[in-house]
C-alpha cells in the first residue's frame, strides 16, 4: 500500500510489483526460518547435556523442522479462535494495553508476558550466578574472529544477525483489518514495541557480555547454542538448562505463530487471490495451506544441504529490507520535495524527514552486508 500511493504513476505498478512479491516470499520464508531456529535450540539442549550424542544429522534437523511447522501451521488452522481466551488468561498485560488499546493487544499479549518473565529471569540469573570479567575487559577488548580489516568491518559484517530482531514490524499491517482504530493503533504498537524491546535489549547485551569469559569457547561453543552454555553455568543443572530454554522455545514458537498469521493474509496482490482469501470457519485457510507448502519445500533442502536453507533465508532477510528502503525512500522524496502526504492519524509531524533519513540510511547499510 505505501508504494502504491507513494510512487509516481509510471512506477506504480512496477514497483508494487517487486515489493509486494519480495514481502511475500520473504514473510513465507520466515516460518522456515523460525523453525530452523527452534530446531537447534532443540539440538542444543540435547547436546549440553550428552556432548557426544547424535543428533546433528541433517534427516533429523529437518524432521524436527517438519514437526515444528505441522505444530505452527495446526495451532494457525485448529487453535487460533482459542487465542484471545487462552491470553486472555495468561494477559495481566498493561504494557500491551499501552501499545495497543484494543483487541490487536490480546492477541500478542500472552507471549508479551513469557518474553518479559524470560528477560527478568534470564537478567536475574546471570547477574548472579555467573562469574564476569572486569568492565575494562568488557568495554575495552574488542576481538576479530574473521581477520577483517578493522573492527569497524567486522561490526558491520556481523550486523545480519542482530537484524533479526529490527525486520518484521510491517507484520501488524497485514492484518489492519482485525484491530479496531488501526491508522492510529497499530504505527503506535509498532513504535512502542521496537521502544520497549530497545530499552530491554540493551541491559541483556550488557549482561551477555559480562557472562562471557572467553570467546572462543563462545564461538566453539558444545551445544552449538551459547546460550545454553551460559545457562548452564548459572545454574549447573542440565534440568533448570531445558527447562529455561524451552522457555526460550515456546517464545520462538509464538513467534512462528504469529509470522505464520501475517504470512497468509494478503490485499488483493497475489494471483488467484480471491480464492486465497476465502475465509472458511473464521479462518483464510487456502491461503495457509499455499504458506504450508512452500514451508515445507524449502525445508526439504535442508535434507541435502542446510548451508543451502541458511542461504534462502539470508537472502529474504536482504530482500525484507530492500522492501523498506524502496518503501521508506518513496516517503522521504516526497517531503524533501514539499509534495502533500496523505491523510492520517499517526504524524511524526517535523521528525518525519529527519527520521525518514536516519533509517534510509541505516536500511541501506544493512541490506550491503545482509547480502
Amino acid at each position: 500500500m505505501t508504494v502504491s500511493e507513494f510512487a509516481p504513476a509510471s512506477w506504480e505498478q512496477p514497483l508494487s510489483c517487486i515489493v509486494g512479491w519480495m514481502a511475500f516470499l520473504v514473510w513465507v520464508a520466515s516460518v522456515p526460518a523460525c523453525t530452523q531456529v527452534m530446531t537447534q535450540m532443540v539440538q542444543g539442549m540435547a547436546l549440553i547435556g550428552n556432548p557426544n550424542a547424535n543428533v546433528l544429522e541433517l534427516w533429523q534437523a529437518t524432521l524436527t523442522i517438519f514437526m515444528f511447522l505441522v505444530l505452527t501451521f495446526a495451532f494457525n488452522i485448529f487453535l487460533a479462535k482459542y487465542l484471545p481466551l487462552v491470553e486472555g488468561i495468561m494477559v495481566t498485560s498493561c504494557i500491551a494495553r499501552l501499545a495497543c488499546h484494543g483487541s490487536f493487544a490480546s492477541q500478542y499479549g500472552a507471549q508479551l508476558v513469557i518474553h518479559v518473565v524470560a528477560f527478568v529471569t534470564f537478567l536475574i540469573l546471570l547477574w548472579v550466578m555467573v562469574d564476569h570479567p572486569p568492565a575494562d575487559v568488557v568495554f575495552s577488548h574488542f576481538y576479530d574472529g574473521g581477520e577483517w580489516v578493522s573492527f569497524g568491518l567486522a561490526t558491520l559484517v556481523g550486523i545480519s544477525t542482530p537484524l533479526w530482531g529490527f525486520v518484521g514490524p510491517d507484520a501488524g499491517a497485514h492484518m489492519s483489518e482485525e484491530p479496531k482504530d488501526a491508522s492510529l493503533q497499530l504505527p503506535r504498537a509498532m513504535m512502542w514495541a521496537t521502544f520497549f524491546n530497545g530499552v530491554m535489549g540493551i541491559p541483556m547485551l550488557i549482561t551477555f557480555c559480562f557472562c562471557i569469559s572467553s570467546i572462543d569457547d563462545v564461538v566453539h561453543s558444545a551445544s552449538g547454542q551459547p546460550i545454553m552454555d551460559f545457562i548452564y553455568a548459572a545454574t549447573g543443572s542440565y534440568a533448570a538448562t531445558r527447562v529455561l530454554g524451552t522457555l526460550l522455545l515456546v517464545l520462538y514458537f509464538f513467534g512462528a505463530c504469529n509470522v505464520l498469521a501475517a504470512a497468509s493474509r494478503q490485499d488483493g496482490g497475489f494471483p488467484y487471490s480471491a480464492w486465497f482469501s476465502k475465509v472458511k470457519k473464521g479462518q483464510a485457510l487456502n491461503a495457509v495451506y499455499l504458506c504450508a507448502i512452500i514451508s515445507f519445500v524449502l525445508a526439504v533442502i535442508n535434507f541435502g544441504w542446510t548451508v543451502a536453507l541458511s542461504a534462502i533465508i539470508s537472502v529474504s532477510n536482504a530482500a525484507l529490507i530492500f522492501s523498506y528502503i524502496v518503501s521508506v525512500g518513496r516517503i522521504a522524496i516526497k517531503r524533501i520535495r514539499g509534495e502533500p502526504l496523505l491523510a492520517r492519524r499517526w504524524d511524526l509531524g517535523w521528525m518525519g524527514l529527519p527520521i525518514n533519513l536516519v533509517s534510509l540510511a541505516f536500511l541501506l547499510v544493512s541490506f550491503v552486508f545482509s547480502l
